[in-house]
């Protein structure tokens, strides 16, 4: 590589604001995010609010397309374990979600690209943590270059 074609990926990165997918159980996790939102707690635009009916309903092949279309970083937010709405929910997701952590891990996504967590309803200052916390997290890892399609650049 040239020292021009360095320089410019350096620019590049300078620039660099990472793109979170969060996927947000309807009944705990995106409702800490509302209670976030109108306490005007702040957190980053740049993260992406997916709502699901419950956090069991997300595939891993959901993960794995929000890393092939561009994502920089992923986070499950669900119902803590026994509270689930649909009552287990949330243990199934904890039991997929470890498979698919080795899986990340055995294909080269560092782990801090990926969370797991537990919202309730009423803990919006938790959500707004836990979102700033994985956008720091990201920004220090730069740019997702792996699973990356070439048909989703932004």
């Amino acid at each position: 590589m040239s020292v021009i074609a360095s320089d410019a990926v350096i620019k590049k990165e300078a620039g660099f604001e990472p793109l979170i997918v969060a996927f947000c159980c309807n009944w705990c996790s995106y409702a800490g995010a509302d209670l976030a939102g109108t306490s005007r707690l702040n957190y980053p635009a740049n993260i992406k609010i997916i709502r699901v009916p419950c956090s069991c309903r997300v595939n891993a092949n959901f993960v794995l397309r929000a890393f092939q279309r561009g994502a920089d970083g992923v986070i499950i937010a669900g119902c803590h374990p026994g509270d689930c709405h649909y009552m287990t929910g949330n243990y199934y997701t904890r039991r997929r979600m470890s498979l698919l952590k080795n899986l990340l891990e055995f294909i080269g996504i560092e782990e801090a690209r990926f969370k797991i967590d537990w919202i309730s309803a009423s803990e919006g200052n938790k959500f707004a943590e836990v979102m700033n916390d994985v956008l720091a997290k990201v920004h220090q890892l730069g740019p997702n270059r792996k699973l990356r399609d070439s048909r989703w650049r932004r």
